[in-house]
């Protein structure tokens, strides 16, 4: 064996002995207050990932008085969802990056344990729609939108036009409710910066009155080890023109938001937020916040506020001074990447908060997320700890069956949850929920 493969292989004995070193990790921390320990640094850190497992006629776990059932199944990769207004659901599936190159250790280690816990099926690269035509909550209709996209990922539509922002462009289609098949390729709207695309999703939502589209650019890296150069128009959350692509930045030091919505009844913007690692495995935590025109919050010179990075060179003290800390902890590592504001027909104790969606960790010695979990308002602000509403993706020998992504909400208060893991669409209905009304139909020959 050559000397090098063996320094990789020990690097690698190392990482995963380590992965299992802290068991014990202190409890995370939820909310607005979240205690932040000393940084915690090393040679390399700590990093596990559950190994992929069959759900073996099981289901995952959902509070009493509701029910999931998977309505899409042997999807490509399957991230957000949108829900439109004849009841269909659009999914976009894909996966991108693959252009940041590796140069440390680590990152050729992290490589090998992310590889373990994701899907072997291909990027779909396309848009899937679902339809239940007759109500009865068995989505019977499957058919492919559109294909030949570019790892797409958030979802828009603004009167009859459908926004899909891939990894490297925004895109529009024509769109006449009831339809089930794109008339042809989309037209570009602006490209999205891509070069590199170490964090390559491109979340989107639409402002309230429908005049602009908000999309989460994530960084080129952690924590700017490729050079501040390579962080141009990333780590920012962009406002578009939906008409002309025209854009600029809405806020900025944004990590990676991974998903965007808008408040209901507001024209408030929200996002989850994947925050940095390598500073132990109870930093940073990642968060929901609202997302302020013009605010800076963080990213890369602090974290949490105006706690200081110490690995970031050069120092911007100025910057720092300015960061506002958000809203709301979600625990560290959790990976959050789907975001979506209740309504009264979810029922119970989840008519009045978000779903989170949490993909979950694998910058721990034990893993964290791989659920949705429910973070209730009140006053029109989080309060609480979040609740686990839907659960059991992973096992008591520490292997996973899913990991959520993206989550939607129906008017009848059906909760869409997109697995990347499992390739399906989990639709999750309180038992006591009257039957939705029939989806708009077309005829599917004269869609084709």
């Amino acid at each position: 064996m050559k000397k090098q493969s063996i320094l990789y292989a020990s690097a690698v004995s190392i990482a995963l002995v380590a992965s299992g070193a802290h068991a014990a990790d202190a409890e995370q921390q939820f909310g607005a207050n979240p205690n932040l320990p000393e940084p915690q640094r090393g040679l390399l850190p700590n990093m596990t990932i559950p190994e992929p497992a069959p759900w073996d006629g099981e289901k995952p776990t959902v509070p009493d008085g509701y029910t999931i059932t998977a309505i899409a199944t042997d999807l490509k990769v399957p991230r957000q969802t949108l829900v439109l207004p004849n009841g269909d659901i659009l999914v976009a599936e894909g996966k991108g990056g693959s252009k940041a190159p590796k140069k440390r250790p680590k990152d050729f280690i992290a490589g090998v344990i992310k590889s373990r816990g994701t899907t072997s099926v291909k990027s779909g690269d396309r848009l899937t729609l679902l339809r239940d035509a007759d109500g009865d909550g068995t989505y019977e209709q499957q058919t492919v939108f559109a294909e030949n996209l570019n790892a797409p990922y958030g979802l828009a539509l603004i009167d009859n036009n459908l926004y899909v922002a891939n990894q490297d462009a925004l895109v529009r289609f024509d769109y006449e409710e009831g339809q089930t098949q794109a008339d042809g390729a989309p037209d570009v709207v602006t490209p999205l910066p891509a070069e590199i695309n170490h964090h390559w999703t491109k979340a989107m939502t639409a402002s309230a009155d429908g005049e602009h589209l908000y999309v989460g650019i994530g960084s080129n890296s952690n924590i700017t080890e490729r050079g501040m150069e390579a962080e141009v128009d990333r780590a920012e959350i962009w406002e578009i023109d939906p008409e002309t692509g025209a854009h600029r930045a809405y806020a900025t030091g944004l990590r990676n938001p991974t998903a965007l919505t808008i408040q209901p009844g507001t024209d408030q913007l929200w996002a989850v937020v994947n925050e940095r690692d390598e500073l132990g495995p109870n930093l940073v935590p990642d968060y929901l916040t609202t997302v302020r025109e013009g605010a800076f919050y963080g990213w890369p010179y602090s974290y949490w506020g105006q706690n200081v990075d110490p690995r970031v060179r050069p120092r911007n003290p100025e910057k720092v001074e300015s960061a506002i800390a958000p809203d709301y902890s979600l625990g560290s590592h959790h990976a959050p990447l789907g975001i979506a504001f209740s309504n009264d027909q979810v029922g119970g104790e989840f008519t009045n908060g978000v779903f989170v969606g949490e993909h979950g960790s694998w910058n721990r010695g034990d893993p964290v997320g791989y659920k949705v979990v429910f973070v209730a308002f009140e006053n029109g602000q989080p309060a609480g700890d979040p609740v686990d509403f839907v659960s059991g993706f992973l096992t008591e020998d520490s292997k996973t069956r899913g990991r959520p992504v993206g989550v939607s909400i129906t008017p009848d208060g059906s909760v869409i949850v997109a697995d990347d893991l499992t390739n399906a669409i989990w639709r999750i209905t309180r038992d006591a929920a009257e039957p939705r009304p029939a989806s708009t139909e077309s005829d599917p020959a004269a869609d084709s």
